[in-house]
């Protein structure tokens, strides 16, 4: 773990039984079923820095997003927050100091707030469950935190439902700095949006981050929303991490072959002419996965051994063609 990493995520992964009942499985003599969503899974999280996951739906990333903040148990692995390890932190005294340091702005902005509660009583929340403030002061940070996302003191008295998508993901946003928090992970929060107001919410998110110094984890499937937004970018398929990096040169030199059949995808705005592949075929179902390199099926550069071995994560790659230096 580095000195100025804040979170570190080490060997996550992630089964669920999608098993049929018991006394179906007795009867019909089935076994029973699991499927790996998340499979050892790795990275750290510098401080003030984003991180960003990327790739297809049914990848894994909002799995592993649920995972860091505490939403769903890893099957194995650690998420460490601050030196702080998620599953050591067992009493409830030191979670919920740890908890206070942590939030998540979903992807949909009117799903995550409570349609019953005004927006000062859904920004408050925060703030009233760790005890940080009480009576006016409540109030006024409420006000507060509603006017630093761009919005007015008085839209405290609405309702949820009388805001646009934009405006309801600012809210999101207001909730998630009242407490203060440190660490904020950041699940698909445009892709519910107008591409209009997609901008506006990104720019204001970055903005926020430097102001507050706050570290980000961004999940998203969008490649031109990551390259606004992250440092660096996580690159999962099928439940596994295929090649991290710092932004810039992954977007520039791009070296394992999901990540530029998802960058060809993109559209070239530049009109540079380069020639491009388009993301063929589907993800495979995870429940009976292919052998080997999972990506094989896709690939136009898998030979045997990738129908056979599951590559190693080296220098920041999962791939035997890249390692055996015949990626083209």
């Amino acid at each position: 773990m580095s000195e100025a990493s804040l979170v570190v995520v080490r060997g996550l992964r992630r089964d669920f039984d999608i098993s049929r009942p018991w006394l179906n499985r007795l009867f019909e003599g089935q076994r029973r079923l699991f499927l790996r969503a998340v499979d050892d899974v790795s990275f750290e999280i510098a401080k003030g820095c984003t991180f960003a996951l990327v790739g297809e739906s049914g990848s894994g990333k909002s799995t592993v997003a649920r995972m860091v903040v505490g939403l769903l148990p890893p099957s194995d692995g650690e998420v460490t927050i601050d030196g702080i390890s998620m599953q050591s932190a067992s009493d409830s005294g030191s979670r919920q100091k740890l908890r206070r340091r942590i939030q998540m702005i979903f992807q949909d902005p009117y799903a995550s707030l409570n349609p019953r509660w005004r927006v000062s009583r859904v920004i408050a929340e925060p703030i009233n469950t760790f005890g940080l403030l009480k009576g006016e002061a409540v109030t006024k940070k409420v006000g507060e935190l509603l006017t630093l996302v761009g919005l007015h003191p008085d839209d405290g008295d609405k309702f949820p439902h009388e805001f646009s998508g934009g405006q309801r993901q600012r809210i999101a946003i207001a909730r998630a700095l009242a407490a203060h928090a440190e660490f904020i992970v950041c699940d698909e929060p445009t892709s519910a949006l107008d591409v209009s107001v997609q901008a506006q919410i990104l720019n204001l998110m970055r903005d926020l981050q430097k102001e507050f110094g706050l570290t980000l984890l961004f999940i998203s499937h969008n490649l031109a929303v990551v390259r606004h937004m992250a440092d660096r970018i996580g690159v999962m398929y099928l439940g596994r991490v295929v090649e991290t990096g710092d932004s810039r040169a992954l977007f520039a030199r791009p070296r394992h072959p999901y990540t530029r059949m998802l960058l060809d995808a993109v559209p070239d705005l530049d009109m540079s002419g380069r020639q491009r592949t388009p993301v063929a075929g589907e993800i495979p179902n995870p429940i009976n996965p292919p052998s080997g390199c999972t990506f094989h099926p896709r690939c136009p550069q898998a030979n045997e051994r990738c129908r056979r071995e599951i590559p190693a994560m080296i220098d920041g790659v999962a791939c035997h063609a890249v390692e055996e230096g015949r990626a083209g």
